[in-house]
């Protein structure tokens, strides 16, 4: 196997250390030698051991075969001739890319295997050895095939990978199509109303109103953007899907009797920030939900973030551990539905359906007993600290509390329960439950939810490291208890789920009236646009119900990578820019490339050093990029390079906590790429849209879940008023975005990365505040239209191409929706709640959002609604009926009044012409009707029950309404002029009538 190469190799002065190319460790004795006699391949005696042991004859460089004799001449140059494994090395036509393959395979292999390296590297390489080895020689196998496809064909690779795995694992989930019955006619609807739409904005512009020539062209202007908004929000929607899960196939599969689980672990985040406003007991309650999942306990975390540093959160959590070793038995022991006691209770139907248990009954009342007591205890809590002492709160070990300032105050960190702590009444062991409070300095930024989130994956890599999170907000209790099974059977499928960043569950709430009046289930969107988009590149994050890869938080990109073009154009990347000319790379090569990219910040500085150690400089690259990336703390450093998670064996358990308050420190995000390019994004208040699309753009995917009985409820705003705020911060979140770096319409380009249907529904996200605008103008237009006698229609020059284009439209638009109805199961009166919100709130919430947007931008101004309560019924659905003035009220109520007087305007005027002005008064009319119709839910809502219209609705009402009524009797272009010598006459001939 001697080549003329390594024979001229021999000298010792050209010796270096050994690197075996296929599991990529270093050594510094020779025993790496040449394992192909053709190309000079090198690697250790153990892989090429392995490599004939598992049948592979063909080398894993040239697919030459290895000649019969080869391990034995291994051992020969093993024992005889220690600088064999030299020569490939130093050949200068194969060191570059067998150098840059084996970095790829592995970033953080070549950093270290000296003494003097680095202990968390070394301690690491020492640890995943055998793990590494394992990925390395699948990776370089599927390498080879990818380079002799000229030789053995791609069907023939199935076949042969086929042979070889005869008993492939089952797939975990499938996806089931739109019927062909239901979705080709959705397709061709919506082309026929495009081509429709088209021909109609070629006859509405060659057909000018000449006495309102301002009017049509501005509702002109007002249908070309609905028309833009329909494109943006109807395209995405062009591939929708459904998926199934397989959850026994999956327990099957991890589960084995007698056996540990083999279950991924989940750190679950749950964030509360005031308990005045979240009550504790709601917290609570998603608490408990959490602990009694059905799944492993010893694979369960729950993490409380509390960002306002109450101690009432403190103390609640303390007893909510405490009732946990009660409740979390009795959910399994009986497999309730669902495991929040809240709710629980408070279900109306019959409860001893499916128990066979005879002491169900008993042990249910006296769980429930037990949680009664755990409510009054919350609630002295409560009452408790209603008013905050002068001095502070103190704990009951007499010290002051930390957070008395919660501007100011240390980083806390408590943990309950798990293997360590107490278990429940029966014994066994509980979930662990961990509460933290980040540091927070008065000079630090903060950045709200978005920032306690980056704390908690922290805090949780440091102590747990599950490789799956779960974000909960605190009103989110888990309804589903086998939900996280749901999301394994798509993360943990090795067929779908290695570029899936993130498992999406739709939003359910509970506590809604039965109308929905207004629109709270938002079942359009998530049962229709949801589905839309999981045919394409999978769903936005919503903010919570979300089940995380941790390694897509940390701003990796997905294994299998697109292939990139030819000649890209030049982009940033996260530590660096990539050249323009770099060519093409398979996509495995492409995954290993990024992963190396990762590490080379710094050594453009470091090769400028004489006589500086490879080794050394290799660890100290290495060291420098990941602080600047992820921070100073090396445990944190060291957990996010575990793929599979779980803490590293180099841990020393007793320094975890303090090194957990480390990095929840206010300063650790200081220079490193904390919300810019790993973790929760900042810059915007709706950071779960900004997250979910830094991970798309990176080449990931989401899924998107709905079991048949939903994961995850919350709650929601009932009244109007609280309604109307939470849409305004939902348009603001997309007005920041639309004005960053990172809007739709320009980021993400160079990777190519991003689907352009997905694109353009995250263009949806960011732009629809903007059809405030044109909506608030053409709301308008029907009352100016009734006052004034004109029309934006020319209706006396209709023809009949103009008359078929309008009810083709319409025909289109309705058969349209009644499609999508119908694949997605939607109700009619879901649709139609759905329809009049997107109109309440685009006259009101998203246009105060787009000025507020413009004003932070331009001024730093932060404009704030004054909201004042007003107590409701205590009644069913009593939220419902709380009147709050606020000024998002105002656009809307103005609409309706200046409608309605346009109404009355339009019947008077049709009065005094004669039976002739009937016709167009009916086309103005059903315009005006149809703002008012959409508006309704509006007008109930402000008028709140009986009796209860506040003074001030009254006033504006009145006033609004005779300005716009003397506005019409006194403006001459609302009133026909009369020719004065025509009265003369008539009033004579009344006269002398009456006095004949």
């Amino acid at each position: 196997m001697k080549s003329e190469t390594e024979t001229n190799m021999m000298e010792p002065e050209h010796w270096v250390p050994a690197v075996c190319n296929s599991c990529g460790e270093h050594d510094n004795t020779g025993e790496v030698f040449v394992a192909c006699h053709v190309c000079n391949f090198s690697i250790c005696k153990a892989c090429a051991d392995l490599e004939i042991k598992e049948g592979q004859k063909l080398c894993l460089h040239c697919g030459a075969p290895y000649g019969e004799n080869s391990v034995d001449d291994a051992e020969l140059k093993e024992s005889g001739n220690q600088s064999t494994m030299a020569a490939h090395p130093n050949n200068p036509q194969d060191v570059g890319h067998h150098a840059r393959r084996i970095s790829n395979m592995s970033s953080v292999d070549i950093e270290t295997n000296d003494e003097s390296g680095h202990p968390i590297w070394k301690n690491r390489v020492e640890s995943w050895k055998d793990k590494k080895n394992k990925k390395k020689k699948a990776a370089t196998k599927a390498e080879i095939l990818t380079e002799k496809d000229d030789q053995v064909p791609s069907e023939q690779q199935m076949e042969e990978e086929e042979k070889q795995s005869p008993e492939a694992p089952e797939a975990l989930s499938s996806v089931i199509p739109i019927p062909p019955n239901q979705i080709k006619p959705y397709r061709v609807v919506i082309i026929t109303r495009l081509i429709i739409l088209a021909l109609f904005f070629y006859y509405r512009i060659t057909h000018p109103v000449d006495g309102a020539y301002g009017l049509w062209l501005t509702s002109i202007i007002c249908e070309i953007w609905f028309a833009l908004s329909w494109i943006l929000d109807q395209f995405p929607k062009w591939s929708p899907i459904n998926r199934v899960t397989y959850i026994d196939k999956l327990s099957a599969r991890f589960e084995r009797e007698g056996e540990p689980s083999q279950l991924a672990s989940v750190d679950v985040f749950v964030s509360t920030v005031d308990p005045m406003k979240e009550p504790p007991l709601i917290t609570a309650n998603t608490v408990l939900s959490i602990l009694a999942m059905d799944y492993p306990v010893d694979k369960v975390c729950c993490y409380l973030s509390d960002d306002g540093a109450s101690m009432l959160s403190f103390e609640s959590l303390v007893e909510t551990a405490d009732f946990a070793r009660k409740w979390v038995p009795f959910c399994k022991k009986f497999a309730i539905e669902p495991r929040t006691p809240e709710f629980y209770f408070a279900q109306k139907f019959d409860y001893l359906k499916d128990k066979v248990q005879p002491s169900f009954v008993k042990e249910r009342r006296a769980i429930k007993r037990d949680y009664e007591e755990f409510r009054v205890r919350i609630n002295a809590l409560v009452a408790k600290t209603q008013k905050k002492p002068e001095e502070g709160w103190t704990m009951q070990d007499g010290r002051p509390w930390p957070g008395n300032d919660s501007n100011d105050h240390t980083g806390m960190i408590q943990v309950f329960l798990g293997h360590s702590g107490a278990h429940d009444v029966e014994g066994n062991e509980l979930p662990r439950l961990v509460y933290t409070s980040r540091e927070k300095r008065p000079v630090y930024r903060h950045h709200k939810k978005a920032g306690a989130e980056n704390a908690l994956i922290r805090v949780s890599a440091v102590l747990t490291n599950a490789p799956y999170i779960l974000n909960l907000d605190c009103d989110h209790y888990v309804n589903n208890s086998k939900a996280v099974r749901e999301a394994m059977c798509f993360l943990m499928d090795p067929q779908v789920g290695r570029d899936v960043c993130y498992v999406q569950f739709p939003n359910r709430f509970d506590g809604i009236d039965r109308s929905d009046r207004y629109a709270n289930r938002n079942t359009v969107f998530f049962d229709i646009n949801m589905k839309g988009l999981d045919g394409i590149q999978g769903p936005v994050y919503v903010g919570t119900g979300c089940v995380f890869n941790r390694q897509a938080l940390y701003g990796y990109g997905p294994p299998s990578l697109p292939g990139l073009p030819t000649a890209p154009p030049p982009s940033r990347s996260w530590f660096g820019k990539r050249s323009s000319k770099e060519p093409s790379k398979d996509p495995s090569e492409v995954y290993r490339d990024a992963k190396q990219e990762e590490l080379d910040v710094g050594i453009f500085n470091l090769k400028e050093i004489d006589n500086y150690d490879q080794n050394e400089r290799s660890l100290l690259i290495s060291q420098m990029s990941l602080e600047r990336t992820f921070g100073t703390s090396s445990v944190f450093i060291e957990s996010t390079l575990m793929e599979n998670g779980g803490l590293p064996e180099s841990t020393d358990p007793s320094t975890l906590i303090k090194e957990a308050i480390h990095v929840i420190s206010c300063g650790y995000e200081q220079k490193t790429s904390w919300g810019r390019e790993i973790g929760w994004i900042y810059g915007s208040v709706t950071e779960d849209i900004l997250t979910g699309f830094k991970m798309h753009c990176r080449g990931w995917r989401s899924i998107y879940c709905m079991p048949l009985r939903p994961a995850f409820k919350g709650s929601v705003p009932l009244n109007l008023s609280d309604r109307l705020h939470q849409v305004l911060r939902w348009a603001l979140g997309s007005v920041e975005i639309f004005l960053s770096r990172h809007c739709p319409l320009w980021y993400g380009y160079a990777a190519g990365r991003l689907k352009w249907l997905q694109r353009l529904a995250y263009i949806n996200t960011v732009v629809y505040p903007f059809t405030s605008f044109p909506l608030v103008v053409y709301c308008t237009i029907p009352a100016i239209c009734l006052l004034a006698g004109k029309f934006i229609v020319a209706t006396d020059t209709m023809t009949n191409l103009g008359n078929l284009l309008y009810l083709g439209l319409t025909i289109s638009i309705i058969l349209t929706n009644v499609i999508e109805m119908w694949w997605s199961g939607v109700s009619i009166q879901d649709w139609w709640r759905n329809e009049q919100f997107w109109v309440i709130g685009g006259v009101s919430s998203h246009l105060f959002a787009v000025f507020q947007g413009f004003l932070n931008l331009m001024g730093g101004i932060d404009t704030n609604f004054t909201v004042t309560a007003k107590a409701a019924d205590d009644i069913e659905f009593g939220d419902l009926y709380i009147v709050k003035w606020t000024t998002l009220l105002i656009p809307p109520t103005t609409l309706i009044i200046i409608n309605i007087v346009g109404i009355v305007a339009g019947f008077s005027d049709a009065l005094n012409k004669g039976i002739g002005a009937w016709g167009p008064l009916f086309g103005k009319n059903f315009f005006a009707f149809w703002v008012i119709s959409h508006l309704f839910p509006f007008m109930k809502g402000l008028m709140g029950r009986q009796n209860r219209t506040p003074t001030i609705v009254v006033l504006w009402s009145v006033l609004l309404a005779s300005v716009f009524s003397l506005i019409w009797v006194k403006i001459d272009p609302f009133v026909n002029k009369v020719d004065s010598s025509t009265i003369a006459p008539t009033c004579i001939a009344i006269d002398c009538d009456i006095t004949t």
